[in-house]
């Protein structure tokens, strides 16, 4: 029989002691939050923790980020807990990670390093793997003297010199004209992409990007919302690649709901250059469904690091409903209260259970509504393509054939006003142009579930709140 070969250690197998610096400008309770996220992309990767160590100083040390002292102990206590990787929480400096793994004679890595494993891992599609093989080149290049251990052996002195010089230029040579082979096969990405999101918005309809920190619950969300079966799980970046799928509110109103890659606080910046193929999903959105985990101690924090994301990508400052999920796992009930009071536009919901779900598409249909223009047109019957498009991208409430036209009153994208304009007419209140939809049915036809909204000035709209006619009425005044 043929012996097989793990290619990577089994999950669980690899075991990691924990390592990080805490300064004077840190608090005590940050600190703390890091490292237990640190902890848990451990457990993404696969690793498992063994051991957490804290060292306090004003600041890192050039030689090995911690004490050379600190480092002492800790080597020892690598040995005798049998772990294999050290992981710092901050990005180490090329010859930091020359000197402690001297002084481990372990694997080091840092958080940056880390990040690009389990990325390496979850990345699916084509462009998902060129877009870290780019950002893990990128990280790799200022550390590659260190890397030959090939060439561990030789010394200098006669006959010592050259080699390892050599070949250290050679690969540096190779690793920049991958890099540069990577990038131009990304912008053929990112073109690709454009002519995507064309093809798209020719369909004229909205399209709403799920964003939020990492394991906030947006593939969960997508799957419940859309009915799919996109991959979800409890652990950070569980997916990477962009899911994008047709979704109907209840009042007919079609959109494209897409899932992107998770953010995360000290997401490294090359890292976000490198994924800017994908993220673009975020820029090109017309409604951002800002998903934050309510049960998180720290999802303030969280909702700060995605807007730093955010403004990176130009993309805050665009229409955004923010999402509050996981609502069945607080126990205090007025943080619910407290978060949609402080946040306007905001929704609680458990994405698990489908609590608030109807009050969420009742905010998306409020958010979209100005994307519906109501019309009454009259047509020529031989534009059969203009009526079906009609049908394809709005919502036609009324149509009647005549001899030689169509008559109908339909709830359109104001892209289309430019095409439909000859064919308009003037609409039973004798207004000729077309106007903003209110958001609900048209008169004289059957509500539907979550049309009814309030004004703008209202406030955020949860499960929680006591929902009677009154104050509903209330609010809209």
């Amino acid at each position: 029989m043929k012996a097989s070969h793990l290619t990577s250690p089994p999950p669980g197998n690899e075991r990691a002691l924990l390592v990080g610096l805490e300064r004077p400008e840190h608090s005590k309770w940050d600190h703390a939050e890091s490292l237990q996220e640190l902890g848990e992309l451990v457990k993404s990767a696969g690793g498992e923790v063994v051991e957490t160590a804290i060292q306090r100083r004003p600041a890192p040390t050039a030689a090995y980020y911690i004490g050379p002292g600190k480092a002492a102990e800790l080597a020892e206590l690598c040995k005798k807990e049998n772990v294999g990787t050290v992981i710092f929480n901050d990005e180490l400096s090329p010859a930091q990670s020359r000197n402690l793994e001297k002084v481990f004679e372990r694997k080091i890595l840092d958080r940056t390093q880390l990040i690009l494993d389990i990325f390496a891992q979850r990345a699916k599609s084509k462009d998902g793997k060129l877009q870290i093989e780019l950002a893990q080149l990128q990280y790799l290049l200022p550390r590659l003297t260190g890397m030959w251990t090939h060439l561990s052996r030789q010394s200098g002195g006669i006959g010592m010199r050259g080699p390892g010089e050599t070949q250290l230029e050679v690969d540096r040579r190779r690793v920049t004209e991958k890099i540069a082979r990577l990038s131009r096969e990304l912008a053929e990405v990112r073109q690709q992409r454009g002519i995507q999101r064309a093809g798209r918005l020719r369909q004229h309809w909205p399209i709403c990007s799920l964003v939020g920190y990492t394991n906030a619950g947006k593939s969960t969300l997508l799957n419940k919302m859309t009915h799919s079966e996109v991959y979800a799980a409890d652990q950070l970046f569980a997916t990477l690649d962009p899911t994008t799928r047709q979704f109907v509110l209840p009042n007919k109103q079609k959109l494209l709901l897409t899932d992107t890659v998770g953010f995360l606080k000290q997401l490294p910046h090359h890292l976000i250059e490198s994924f800017k193929a994908t993220l673009e999903e975020v820029a090109e959105a017309d409604l951002l469904l800002h998903v934050v985990d309510l049960s998180h101690p720290l999802y303030e924090q969280q909702m700060e690091a995605v807007q730093v994301v955010l403004e990176e990508l130009n993309a805050w400052g665009k229409q955004m409903v923010v999402v509050f999920n996981k609502i069945d796992r607080v126990t205090n009930r007025a943080l619910i209260e407290y978060a949609l009071h402080k946040h306007p536009h905001s929704v609680a919901i458990s994405a698990a259970t489908g609590e608030g779900l109807p009050e969420l598409f009742e905010e998306i249909e409020h958010q979209v509504k100005s994307w519906r223009l109501r019309v009454k047109l009259v047509i020529p019957n031989h534009l059969t393509a203009l009526v079906a498009e009609l049908h394809r991208v709005g919502r036609v409430l009324d149509i009647s054939y005549q001899e030689d036209k169509i008559a109908l009153t339909a709830h359109v994208p104001p892209q289309l006003q430019g095409k439909i304009k000859p064919y308009m007419v003037a609409d039973d209140d004798g207004d000729f142009h077309a106007r903003t939809s209110p958001g609900g049915p048209a008169a004289g036809e059957a509500a539907e579930p979550g049309c009814e909204r309030a004004e703008d000035s209202r406030a955020p709209r949860h499960p929680l709140a006591h929902r009677n006619k009154r104050a509903s009425r209330s609010r809209s005044r």
